[in-house]
């Protein structure tokens, strides 16, 4: 319905100026794997220490490694050698290649529960007393249920843990894999001598409750997607393209500048080309977020991403298919995706002091006792209870027990959190970038003044009838009259709506020289189109104001327009005329003077913008990949829940510091008396499942 502007052209093609001569990708590793910060720095110091690799970055939340090699055609073979050397399983990534370990993880924890408890009964028979024939058979009851539950349980532990120390280093899943042998193997040893004590059921709390986090984990990670894999969506794999007289299909990657295409009513313009036809209608919501069609004429650039409404027409490719404006959105997007991947939580900051000292403190530990009785016996169960007691239980709960809670109450309000650092990041948040159209404000129609009920009665069948945003911004003009009797409606994509009414035609839509207007047989009303603020949009930035935020507007707009529409939003700082690179370079200014901005948008224009951003949020009315871009999604396009959100994000991150506080707090009494030979492995696991049970309530209280 409206004519394209210059801006909208620009800042289509500016992600491509943005990067003009960086290297492309030429690999990807999938790391189904990996797990934590330490890994994707274990990863890329292996890639890139390889001659015949120039850049490498691994991506956390997809699992993947994009490789940047001298050559495009080198085999990546010896790099999945080294990485696998190192401890990690990789393999060539494949576009439809994907891998879920959810399902596998409930299962194990499933059999560790019920493991559990059926072991559990037979040491409560055990405890009160039972008879030194029925103690020991009880016993090895015990030992056939725990010994296969927990090879097959603590799977997961023990891979990781061999991988680790296979390369020579050490994570937090080696002191679990010793912890969990030693009391298996102790167990059976105290079994088959008939000795009066076996702490098969500490092996598999200890599995459970270590379970239990990793699931949550998964889970959190499971619902973030790739924005820039939804980028590459939009790209189609084969184009038809003209030689001579004939119609050939080439495959997207053979596509060259000076290319002619051929593009059909409905297909996606594959590659930046200049159009060879007198005028098209297209749909550029893709790249630049507006909903509303626009015109292109002769000699106009087609950018890599729009759909064409009207067709078939023809135009002339102006670059190579790697080097389209769709291809280097993708590229800035996946390395946005694993700058941001590189946050350390809380969590891996812990864990990274976790494991050597634990180590330290059950050789140490072992090592005072022989010296002392020279009982190497009951050195080896102070070290096993030491291990036990000590377990990462309630720093691997701390964290995920937490986000599940505060995840639940927040889609409940109607969020979605959809990565697994973000509420932490959020809680960090000192600066919000609003981008504006779509966001904060929305297109509407204005009714002309003077116009007969009876027109008005048909303008509103016509505007039921259509479901284009701008028609529907007339319904509540209109709500005061009823709606006439239409015949004959037909919608034209691109065009407008049109139909009779009492034997007269009428028209909703474009008309030439005017723009917008609704026709009634031969009299024609323009309709004004103007921005209106989404309801709540004031009241929400006035609230981030008082919580100590400080807002940035984003606009293609020009200077004086973005003024006068923060007149009534009230801004702290306008940014007008912005391309979606210079969206970018606004966040990753205000990062490098040590700010965390959140981002705030609804278009693919801000998808660039949202993955460099410190943490990113979009309105349930945004487009998918700019959802799938974002740390969190409104799922109304109300953005009154941001606020909420912040300080749900602030208080779920007061719970974490709480958690480690009582980690820290539990592993001081708990230590010293393991070490001092108080406390045997079973005492070991029920302290150790208390301090987990006292994590879990302490992350009930944000429910509240």
């Amino acid at each position: 319905m409206t004519m394209a502007c210059p801006g909208c052209a620009a800042g289509a093609l500016a992600a491509e100026e943005a990067i003009v001569g960086k290297d492309v990708p030429t690999h990807e590793i999938l790391l189904p794997t990996i797990h934590c910060i330490s890994c994707v720095t274990a990863v890329e110091r292996i890639l890139l220490s390889k001659p015949d690799i120039k850049s490498a970055r691994v991506n956390l939340s997809r699992k993947r490694a994009v490789i940047t090699a001298t050559s495009p055609d080198i085999d990546p073979k010896h790099w999945i050698n080294a990485i696998a050397a190192a401890g990690f399983e990789a393999h060539e990534a494949k576009a439809t290649q994907t891998k879920s370990t959810d399902m596998n993880l409930l299962l194990r924890l499933g059999v560790a529960g019920f493991a559990m408890m059926n072991v559990m009964l037979l040491s409560v028979a055990v405890w009160s007393g039972a008879a030194e024939v029925t103690r020991e058979f009880f016993h090895w009851v015990s030992a056939l249920i725990a010994l296969p539950a927990t090879v097959f349980c603590a799977q997961p532990f023990f891979s990781s843990a061999f991988g680790a120390l296979r390369s020579k280093r050490l994570n937090m899943d080696v002191p679990i894999s010793l912890a969990i042998i030693l009391a298996s193997g102790m167990s059976l040893f105290e079994t088959m001598i008939g000795g009066t004590e076996a702490y098969f059921d500490a092996a598999l709390s200890l599995t459970f409750f270590l379970l239990i986090g990793r699931y949550l984990e998964k889970r959190m990670r499971s619902v973030a997607r790739s924005a820039a894999a939804d980028l590459a969506a939009l790209e189609p794999a084969r184009i038809n393209c003209i030689q001579g007289n004939e119609h050939i299909s080439k495959k997207i990657d053979d596509v060259r500048a000076s290319d002619i295409l051929w593009l059909s009513a409905g297909s996606r313009v594959p590659v930046d080309a200049e159009l060879q036809a007198d005028i098209v209608m297209v749909d550029g919501s893709a790249i630049t977020g507006e909903s509303d069609p626009v015109s292109r004429v002769k000699g106009s650039i087609l950018a890599a991403g729009e759909v064409v409404l009207t067709g078939p027409v023809r135009a002339k490719c102006i670059v190579d298919a790697k080097h389209s404006t769709l291809r280097r959105m993708i590229e800035l997007t996946s390395l946005a995706e694993g700058a941001r991947g590189r946050y350390t939580s809380l969590a891996d900051k812990a864990a990274g002091l976790y494991a050597p000292l634990v180590h330290g403190l059950a050789i140490l530990a072992f090592i005072a006792w022989v010296v002392a009785t020279s009982d190497v016996y009951f050195a080896i169960t102070v070290a096993i209870s030491t291990l036990i007691i000590t377990c990462p239980c309630a720093l691997g709960l701390a964290v995920p027990a937490v986000t599940t809670v505060a995840t639940g109450r927040l889609y409940r309000n109607g969020v979605l959190v959809k990565s697994e650092t973000a509420l932490e990041r959020m809680a960090e948040v000192d600066t919000v970038i609003f981008d504006k159209t779509g966001t904060l404000t929305q297109p509407k129609l204005n009714l002309p003044k003077g116009m007969p009920v009876k027109h008005q009665r048909a303008l509103k069948a016509l505007a039921q009838a259509s479901q284009h945003p701008l028609s529907q911004s007339l319904l509540p003009q209109l709500k005061s009259v009823s709606s006439a009797v239409l015949h004959n409606t037909i919608e034209l994509v691109g065009k407008g709506i049109r139909g009779e009414c009492d034997k007269q035609d009428v028209w909703l839509g474009a008309v030439d020289e005017i723009g917008t207007a609704f026709r009634f047989g031969k009299t024609t009303y323009p309709l004004p189109q103007v921005e209106e603020i989404i309801p709540g949009v004031s009241q929400t930035i006035s609230e981030l104001q008082k919580m100590g935020l400080t807002i940035h507007l984003l606009t293609g707009d020009t200077e004086n327009h973005a003024r006068f529409a923060n007149q009534s939003l009230g801004c702290d700082r306008v940014h007008a005329q912005v391309t979606p690179e210079h969206k970018q370079q606004v966040v990753q200014s205000l990062q490098d003077q040590g700010l965390k901005p959140l981002m705030v948008g609804d278009g693919l224009n801000d998808t660039i913008a949202m993955t460099a951003a410190w943490a990113s949020a979009a309105p349930g009315s945004a487009l998918e990949v700019s959802q799938n871009a974002a740390d969190i999604v409104m799922l109304s396009k109300d953005l009154r829940q941001l606020p909420s959100t912040l300080r749900i994000a602030k208080a779920s991150k007061q719970r974490i510091l709480e958690n480690f506080g009582i980690a820290v707090v539990y592993n001081s009494v708990a230590i010293p008396l393991a070490v001092a030979g108080f406390a045997t492995p079973l005492l070991a696991a029920l302290a150790m499942s208390s301090s987990s049970i006292l994590v879990t309530l302490n992350a009930l209280r944000i429910r509240a």
